[in-house]
């Protein structure tokens, strides 16, 4: 098994970045739905409701607080794929064709991402 190029492992990075994004979005909508839930919820049926509103308050808070980063790290990572995407063009006809679509693709991806973080 042939090492995996440096291209390779960038396009997975972001590709790993993007699924990360995502999942800290889908946290963040569960997050919303529990806390109105619980802001719907009649404080007589549960005793812990205001303890329980004010810990799903910090951690929604908690997941708004990563998303900046993790925009910082997709544009860096995007950078540096793209500047690997360079590097593999002047290669000319030795260049991975498969690999530097891939690397597109997942460049495509973060950008979408990104409109989503901003």
């Amino acid at each position: 098994m042939a090492p995996r190029s440096q291209l390779e492992i960038h396009t997975a990075s972001v590709l790993r970045l993007v699924k990360e994004e995502a999942s800290y979005r889908s946290e963040l909508d569960q997050q919303q739905k529990r806390i109105q839930k619980l802001e719907a919820q009649d404080p007589s049926e549960d005793v812990n409701r205001e303890y329980t509103l004010k810990q799903e308050c910090l951690a929604l808070e908690e997941t708004k607080r990563v998303l900046p980063t993790l925009k910082v790290k997709i544009e860096e990572a995007i950078a540096k794929l793209n500047s690997l995407l360079v590097e593999e063009g002047k290669k000319g006809a030795e260049s991975n064709v498969e690999q530097i679509n891939a690397a597109k693709d997942a460049i495509a991806k973060a950008r979408t991402a990104e409109r989503e973080i901003a």
